[in-house]
């Protein structure tokens, strides 16, 4: 809370703990409600249509409730479900082993076999099977594909969910009540109807004997070491596929495979298929037969699954009696392993395996590609069997305008916190906060997960602290696990990075020349393939024909990045780059046979080529563009260059610098520059910068003006908010636009440190004037992601979704002139966009200060706190 003005809102579903209590026994009828249309067009013959409401009515086995009227039909939905809940009282219920007799009775009936059901499917199935076995259903089935079944079975023993010896167990234990009606074999943990059905109920359904039917499927080893392996089995009509399923695990028949839940998607019938014990008896509770435990098959399907198990797309559905089928490759166990990690999640979406990757942040909803961080953080959850986190949001109105923040929630299935984030920064939309917040929560997950095999003391404490409480060990079996499963797949989870920031990776760009570039911010539509490449010999693993992705966010591999920044629209390129993992490899699309043939020899690589169809600039970019001629970052680098003519400097050093479009863009203008430093605290923004830098430096024919005189160029990784000596006492300081995406206080001690311990002889700090925004924003149409409702009375909006603050021209003044006065500076204001006198002054202000003392002689200049991320020296020193 904060200061009494704050409201904390849990975001929770009427319409789900209906569904918990009623199951299939709720039922909604959604109604369509015209309103009066409006009279936009007299006398017009047609007939007229208001917009369309709905009204939800809601049937439960009391009483029956009807919602209020809603635009959306979910809305209704939801409030039905709420009214209910209102007038719920806790009815009798019927004792859960009758009702599970009851069901067992009723799916060995004549009425249930003519059914399209799942179960009924296997019902038919059975009576194909030949000997002893004849009409036998494996009580492993039955609870899997009648869900009314499995939910009797967890309300008599909750421990069942989890165990499926158990589920079977009780439903043995019922089955001894229809005795009668209902044949038990416990050699062959089958049931049976005792009488055989009638000659009518056997011919309302035809079954084709003579089709033969092959699919493929994957058997994953018990041992992590071996690889898994396709196979084919034999599923044709007149066989029962199960019996195929158990002789390929070497079971006796159907009746010993067990099989897990639909793993992936629920109405994909992808499930894994594994031997039960052979030490099975009802009345045990200990079914561990000794055994190896199946990391990768327990990882998926959350079960202690022992022995070799098999992946199979198969089984019956509700849509047609006969079976479906679907070949499982290996590309589709490795995509299911890639949606248990974040990382795996977000490139699925994408349907960019080898492309994309997870931003670190969470931009703009305009140009944010793919799942939702909230998206992506509810899919991790369930992939883990978690329940779904809980997004609180915190709603501050004592400010001038309405604020929230989220907080976020995962706890184990035991209800036990597993993790708990409390973020301080705070958003004008609720979506934005959730989210920001999700997207952080992703992100540190990602990075908790790379690092399991830190020693467990130090996992424990990992992130606590940093806004964000972590108690790993309710989920330490999943955990285990993971690292076991993910030791080849967690690369992708890894930023690539070139081992050496000096290997720039090579690219050739053709076509045209055109005039439009893309730039940090843009957003970039592009088409690519991916081919995995030995000799001359080229197999296509991945190809995109539009893929969209904002330049500078990181949502795509670094060397993508660099290359596509290079480019401009009409242009094509080609790159190579080191093999990823093998596993991510076979995640992408391919020929799983023919990747193996050239992966087996030394010498592959990865070749990208892509061409650049289209860019769209960002709205600040856009603004400036409409605004101001040149543009205002042109404006900038002008008022840069000037300064550095006016003092013949020659050591310049950029305060985050990012991917360096200051320094590329000094290196198009003759200056007296010998020595330039850049320092940001983004590795990957740096890299960005070497190559593009890299690129411009060693290509002395296409830019003559930048090798007359400069002799070294150096990136560094750290914080500008830090000393380090190799930027004391330099010519010139720039910090062009950076101040405002850090937090005011940070932007203080910036400016202490770097007058105080850096000491350049001019400093030039720009920040945007937020007296200016209301010109920017009144010229330009309205943006989409603006509210319709807005007026001019509300505060302006800031340039950039990162920006922390916007000051005034007062505000940027007050805050350089007691800078300048505690550290001996003198300081002068300009700006550029705008003219001296007018008001409200320039669209981005300037302070530039100048050093007014000497340095002393000596002092500690052995500080180094940066890491060297790129070196380039000229060959003609």
């Amino acid at each position: 809370m904060e200061g009494g003005a704050s409201s904390k809102k849990e975001i929770v579903n009427p319409k789900a703990i209906i569904h918990q209590r009623f199951g299939d026994k709720a039922r909604y009828n959604v109604e369509e409600v015209q309103d009066s249309p409006s009279n936009g067009c007299p006398g017009l013959a047609i007939p007229q249509k208001g917009p369309c409401s709905y009204r939800c009515s809601l049937q439960l086995p009391e009483f029956t409730v009807v919602s209020d009227v809603f635009k959306r039909k979910k809305d209704a939905m939801q409030s039905a479900a709420e009214k209910a809940l209102e007038q719920l009282s806790d009815p009798p219920v019927e004792d859960a082993s009758d009702q599970l007799v009851a069901r067992l009775s009723y799916l060995f009936s004549n009425e249930f076999y003519s059914t399209c059901h799942p179960l009924s499917g296997h019902f038919r199935a059975a009576l194909q099977r030949a000997g002893s076995l004849n009409g036998f259903v494996p009580i492993s089935v039955m609870p899997i594909y009648d869900s009314k079944l499995s939910n009797l079975c967890k309300s008599i023993k909750p421990e069942s969910e989890s165990k499926p010896l158990e589920e079977m167990s009780v439903i043995m234990d019922a089955a001894t009540r229809l005795s009668e009606t209902v044949l038990m074999s416990k050699e062959f943990i089958s049931l049976k109807r005792t009488s055989p059905y009638p000659p009518e109920v056997l011919q309302s359904i035809e079954v084709c004997c003579d089709q033969e039917t092959f699919v493929k499927v994957i058997r994953v080893p018990y041992t992590v070491e071996k690889v898994v392996e396709p196979l084919t089995l034999d599923v044709s009509s007149n066989k029962y596929y199960m019996d195929a399923i158990a002789r390929e695990l070497g079971a006796a028949d159907a009746s010993m495979v067990l099989l897990s839940r639909c793993i992936g998607k629920s109405s994909s019938e992808t499930r894994l298929y594994f031997n039960a014990p052979n030490s099975y008896q009802s009345d045990k509770e200990d079914f561990n037969d000794g055994s190896y435990l199946n990391a990768r098959a327990s990882y998926l399907s959350g079960l202690d699954i022992y022995g070799d198990a098999i992946l199979a797309t198969i089984g019956y559905t509700w849509k047609s009696s006969d079976l479906f089928h679907e070949d499982v490759s290996p590309r589709t166990y490795y995509r299911l392993l890639m949606n248990k990690v974040p990382t795996g999640i977000y490139k699925l979406s994408r349907e960019a395996v080898l492309a994309a990757e997870l931003p670190p942040k969470f931009g703009t909803r305009s140009n944010w590609r793919g799942l939702y961080p909230r998206d992506i953080l509810c899919t991790f959850c369930r992939q883990h069997r978690l329940p779904e986190p809980v997004f609180s949001l915190i709603i501050t109105s004592d400010v001038p305008e309405e604020t929230s923040r989220c907080e976020v929630k995962i706890s184990s299935k035991g209800q036990d916190l597993i993790l708990h984030y409390y973020p301080q920064q705070s958003f004008k939309k609720q979506s934005d906060a959730i989210q920001n917040a999700s997207s952080r929560v992703v992100s540190w997950l990602s990075n908790y997960l790379r690092k399991l095999n830190m020693p467990p003391e130090d996992l424990t404490s990992y992130g606590n602290g940093l806004d964000l409480d972590f108690y790993p060990e309710y989920i330490s079996k999943e955990l285990n696990l993971f690292s076991l499963v993910h030791k080849n797949l967690l690369a992708i989870n890894d930023t690539k990075q070139s081992s050496s920031v000096d290997a720039i990776c090579s690219y050739n760009i053709e076509g045209p020349v055109s005039e439009v570039f893309a730039s940090n911010g843009c957003l970039v539509c592009v088409s690519y393939s991916v081919f995995l490449v030995k000799e001359g010999e080229k197999e296509v693993l991945e190809k995109n024909d539009e893929f969209e992705f904002e330049l500078g966010s990181e949502a795509v591999i670094p060397e993508f990045e660099v290359v596509v920044s290079q480019m401009g629209v009409g242009q094509s390129a080609c790159f190579k780059v080191e093999l990823p993992s093998q596993d991510l490899i076979f995640a992408a699309n391919g020929d799983p046979a023919r990747v193996l043939s050239l992966l087996s020899s030394s010498g592959c690589s990865l070749e990208y080529s892509t061409t650049l169809l289209r860019v769209t600039e960002p709205l600040e970019d856009r603004m400036e563009k409409a605004f101001f001629s040149p543009s205002l970052s042109k404006q900038r680098v002008n008022y840069a260059v000037q300064h550095i003519k006016e003092s013949s400097a020659t050591f310049l050093v950029d305060f985050g610098c990012g991917s360096g479009s200051l320094l590329d863009s000094l290196l198009d203008y003759p200056t007296s520059l010998e020595k330039i430093i850049g320092v940001d605290i983004s590795v990957k923004a740096l890299a960005r910068a070497a190559k593009t830098l890299h690129s411009k430096l060693s290509n002395s024919s296409t830019n003559p003006v930048q090798t007359s005189g400069l002799n070294s160029a150096l990136l560094l990784d750290g914080s500008i908010t830090t000393f380090d000596s190799r930027l004391y006492d330099c010519d010139i300081g720039t910090c062009l636009e950076v101040i405002e995406h850090m937090y005011e206080d940070q932007a203080t001690i910036f400016g202490n440190v770097v007058l105080s311990s850096f000491c350049p002889k001019i400093l030039i700090v720009s920040t945007p004037n937020y007296e200016y925004n209301v010109i920017l924003q009144k010229s330009t149409t309205q943006n989409q992601e603006e509210d319709e409702d807005q007026s001019s009375t509300k505060p302006c909006k800031f340039r950039n979704f990162d920006h922390k603050f916007e000051w005034t021209r007062e505000q940027f003044q007050v805050w350089a002139s007691d800078l300048a006065k505690k550290h001996n500076y003198s300081v002068e204001f300009s700006g550029v966009g705008g003219t001296e006198g007018v008001e409200p002054g320039f669209a981005s202000q300037i302070a530039v200060f100048k050093r007014g003392f000497e340095l002393p002689t000596g002092g500690d200049l052995a500080a180094v706190s940066y890491d060297v991320v790129w070196d380039w020296r000229s060959t003609n020193m």
